[in-house]
């Protein structure tokens, strides 16, 4: 695993202490019906490689459907701030864009996984 990295929501009243999975390496988008609409590209971090430093009241949780999937924003500002995955729940996909000096727009083009077909669904 990587050195720890921070990451907050835009008010920063959320704050996430990080370790990720591969770094931006695993910086993805879907195109799932939630996913599409917020179009922030996410980056994997294992479950116990997230920790709430600030904030976790301000933390909302949305669930819809199966309820695997568990996304959280700021209650805020509304700022999407990580997910526990549906495909795995043993890890969280955090909004990249929040992670402290970076844009994720120099790291374009960031792929896209098939969320319409998820794996879960088969």
């Amino acid at each position: 695993m990587e050195h720890p990295v921070v990451a907050s929501c835009h008010c920063s009243a959320v704050k996430l202490r990080l370790r990720l999975s591969d770094g931006l390496n695993t910086a993805r988008r879907c195109d799932c019906s939630f996913c599409r609409r917020r179009g922030a590209p996410a980056v994997s971090a294992p479950l116990n490689g997230l920790e709430v430093i600030k904030g976790v009241d301000n933390l909302t949780l949305y669930q819809w459907n199966t309820g695997t999937a568990k996304h959280y924003f700021c209650k805020i500002c509304g700022i999407y701030t990580h997910h526990q995955r549906r495909s795995n729940p043993n890890e969280y996909g955090v909004n990249m864009a929040n992670i402290e000096g970076v844009n994720p727009a120099n790291y374009e083009p960031i792929p896209w996984d098939d969320g319409i077909n998820h794996p879960s669904d088969r």
